[in-house]
This record gives C-alpha cells, structure tokens and sequence, in this order.
C-alpha cells in the first residue's frame, strides 16, 4: 500500500485540471497553501469571474485526526475512534453560460487503524452532470465517456456505479435528482489496493475528457436573462443537496477541515421562488420531464 503514490497522483490531477480548465478560459486559478491544526492541510484553487467560468474550485486536501467523525463511519461502526488520514480531489465548476453544465468530480482515499489492529483502507470518487438547458448529446457524450473509464475493470462496474450516482445524488425533501448523474462509489477495496488504486485513476482520469467538450461545444451559446433566472433558480437545488446531504461536506466540517475549501463548491449567484413550476412546454420543463428522470442514457448507442 503506497500513500505516497495516491498523494502524488492527486496532486498531478488537480494541476492537470486546473491547468486545461484555465487555459480555456483564460483567466488563472487562484492558490492557497493551508494547514490545519488537528493535522495536514491542504492546496485549494480558485477561479472566480472567468470568461467561461463563473466559479470553479478544485481542491486538494490530506488531512489527519486521532478520531474518524461520524460521517465517515455510519457505514462502519467499528471504525469510531480509528485514527486516520483522508486525501482528495474535489472540484466544482459552475459556468457563467446557462447552457453549460455544472459538473462536480471527487476522488479520495481513506486510511484508519486502531493500535495493534491492521490498518482499514477504501477508495471512493465519481463525478456528475447538473445541466440547466440540456442536450441529449451531451448527456450521452458524459456517460459514454465514464463508461469507458469502468471498462476495464468488469462489465458490471458502470452499471452499478451509475445507479449509485442516481441514488446518492437525489434530494429527497424535493423528491428530484440533483442533475443527470455519472458515477459515484464509496468504500472501494476489494479484490485489492492496485486494483482499486487503477480504478481511482480511471475515473479522475476521465473527468477532463467527458467535461471538456462540453464546456466548449456551449460555452459561445447565445443566452438572455431568462436563462440566468432558471440558472439561478436550479443553483439552488445545488446548495440544498451540499449542504443538507452531502457526505463530503459534513467529513470536512465534522473533521475540522477549512470551511472556505469545503464550501467553495458554492455558486455565485443562487436564486429561490416559493412553489414555482415551469411552464408546460418550456425548455424549463423539458429538462424536468425528459432529463432529470433516471435512465439509461447509452442504450441507445448500443442499438
């Protein structure tokens, strides 16, 4: 088990990614070195006011504490109390276009032991759309892509880690999906560290590749303020799902993290309406009736 190999590659991938997305639009991230106090620290970046990128975040952390907060062990009781050591890229790009997806990407490395006892280790990532004006090539462009990232490792994996990102990334005081999902997985380790170690890179790997020709297929998209609005308005269904729901979220408040890295997956401008419904026909409705709905977006290219 290399830690220092997940390291290294984590932070390769945030340099990566930051560096293809400032490059498209033209405007720099911003970096802070952060330390903190219960143990490590972190490298955030951040690209506010861009051409094409209204806000995007991409962060590093690896941090280390003597106790695992309980959001990290709802699914393993027996792990409360482990020290441990938590390493990750996340990242949130929200576009100033309404007809470019938000997209959010995670990968992370878990490692926690007790004394004496032999040390506890899984993996866990994914990444998923939230589009505001979809296009159904798109959509199938996005889980083509991540589809292809599972591939080697069995026929099963994206099935089932697409169903994850459907369950996982649904907001149920709404009763609605958060996006058009992806994949997400949690507590990866088996059959083993190399094998789980591959599949982390696949997927982080994948994240500019399915992300990328999207933001510039849409990015010059002619929009007006009526597209802002609805932009706003489903930014909101965002904010509720990180801030009541999110795992990730609670871990990096729970643990002692620093807030203005765990929470710059925040938008910039966010709007709320009481009980709103688009209307019937719209392309507002279009992506309730026809997007949001879970469903298998490749079926058709393997007609």
């Amino acid at each position: 088990m290399d830690l220092q190999a997940v390291e290294a590659y984590l932070l390769a991938l945030q340099a990566q990614i930051t560096q293809t997305l400032s490059a498209e639009d033209g405007q720099a991230f911003v970096e802070e070195i952060w330390q903190r106090p219960g143990g490590g620290g972190g490298r955030t970046r951040v690209l506010e006011g861009g051409a094409v990128i209204e806000k995007g975040g991409v962060n590093f952390s690896h941090v280390r504490g003597e106790a695992l907060p309980s959001s990290a062990t709802l699914a393993r009781p027996e792990l409360a109390g482990c020290h441990y050591q938590a390493m990750g890229v996340s990242l949130v790009i929200h576009p100033r276009n309404p007809y470019v997806p938000t997209s959010h990407a995670n990968v992370r490395f878990f490692h926690a032991q007790k004394p004496g006892q032999a040390p506890v280790w899984w993996f866990g990532g994914g990444f998923d759309l939230t589009p505001y004006y979809p296009f159904t090539e798109d959509v199938v462009h996005w889980h083509g892509v991540a589809r292809q990232a599972c591939a080697p490792f069995g026929e099963d994996v994206y099935p089932r880690f697409k169903q994850a990102c459907d369950d996982y990334f649904y907001l149920p005081h709404r009763q609605e999906p958060r996006g058009v999902g992806g994949l997400f997985f949690d507590d990866l380790n088996e059959p083993d560290f190399d094998t789980c170690f591959a599949l982390l890179r696949s997927v982080g790997d994948a994240y500019l590749p399915a992300y990328l020709p999207l933001l510039q297929r849409r990015k010059d998209h002619p929009w007006g303020e009526r597209e802002r609005d609805f932009q706003a308005y489903r930014r909101g269904r965002y904010v509720e799902f990180n801030l009541v729901w999110d795992r990730g979220t609670l871990f990096g408040l729970q643990s002692g993290g620093r807030t203005e890295s765990i929470l710059m997956s925040m938008p910039p401008e966010v709007r709320w309406r009481y009980d709103w419904t688009p209307e019937p026909g719209s392309a507002e409705a279009r992506l309730y009736e026809e997007f949001l709905p879970p469903r298998d977006w490749l079926a058709s290219t393997d007609a």
